[in-house]
């Protein structure tokens, strides 16, 4: 049986809407192996498909009959630490799963351009699936079936502070309330934060970041279906944050910190607990450079 481990990821990163990303330090792990029959189970409780409709299993299943490989089963352990719904990129993990998991059994028939280019249409976009698969920060264009990207590996002590909310957001209802079309000065608002953000934190021009994730495009329009958003922005800067931005389509709003705030956390759970958001989440994270691998 072999065991895969897939982190996390944040898209979007303010202004690059379906073209940033990046993994962080929190992970999903599979193990699978080949079996007569499906037989899936959740090693931490969290309610999973256990037929054909499970996302791991699914996507194995297709990869398996792209390669003209013969198929009978898998059986399948899922540890799931990612939220589902939440702007982590759940399903991004499940896919990258199930697309190393069946490449690894069958030899690794496919190389990493082809895994990229299949979770990208698989998912519809590469900002999550990229990171989840690469690691680090990835900047990515999907022409619809090819994926141009390029990984950058990020090496600073900023940690990346995410407040999970207490109700889901599926990624539908958040893109349903996007408008159909947009301004040219509001393109260009973008496209200069998204070049600004990569360029800033890879270069420590830390001070910038807060300027690079104001977006256009969808956190204006994202955040009214969150309650308390704004206070939670709000009290991270008033906490010395660098940046806060809306992960993927949110609920999860992620604040950039520098590595020296050593009370953030503490202080922004308080803040979130006198605000009466006492089940909402605030874990610290960190980038991962490696992507899924195996262990």
């Amino acid at each position: 049986m072999i065991k895969i481990q897939i982190p996390a990821t944040s898209a979007n990163l303010g202004a690059g809407f379906d073209a940033l990303g990046l993994a962080l330090s929190y992970y999903n792990y599979v193990n699978m192996e080949e079996a007569d029959g499906i037989f899936i189970s959740s090693l931490d409780n969290t309610p999973v498909p256990q037929d054909e409709s499970n996302l791991v299993y699914h996507t194995a299943k297709t990869l398996f009959d792209i390669c003209g490989k013969p198929f009978h089963g898998l059986k399948i352990e899922q540890l799931n630490n990612i939220p589902m719904a939440r702007g982590l990129g759940s399903s991004s993990a499940c896919i990258i799963a199930g697309l190393v998991g069946a490449n690894t059994l069958m030899g690794s028939p496919l190389g990493l351009d082809d895994l990229v280019n299949l979770s990208a249409q698989i998912e519809g976009h590469p900002d999550n699936t990229a990171p989840a698969l690469l690691g680090g920060i990835v900047t990515a264009v999907f022409d619809g079936r090819t994926v141009h990207w390029v990984k950058q590996e990020v090496f600073t002590t900023l940690k990346f502070v995410v407040v999970i909310p207490d109700f889901e957001l599926k990624t539908e209802k958040a893109r349903a309330c996007l408008p159909k079309e947009i301004s040219h000065k509001d393109a260009v608002y973008n496209l200069s934060r998204a070049a600004l953000f990569s360029a800033s934190l890879l270069t420590g021009k830390y001070e910038n970041l807060r300027t690079a994730v104001h977006d256009r495009l969808h956190q204006p329009y994202r955040m009214e279906l969150i309650p308390h958003g704004r206070e939670v922005f709000d009290t991270a800067y008033s906490l010395g944050a660098y940046a806060s931005y809306l992960s993927g389509a949110g609920p999860a709003i992620m604040a950039i910190v520098d590595a020296d705030n050593e009370y953030f956390c503490g202080k922004l759970k308080f803040a979130l607990e006198n605000m009466g958001l006492n089940n909402w989440e605030v874990h610290e994270l960190h980038i991962d450079n490696d992507g899924t691998k195996l262990l």
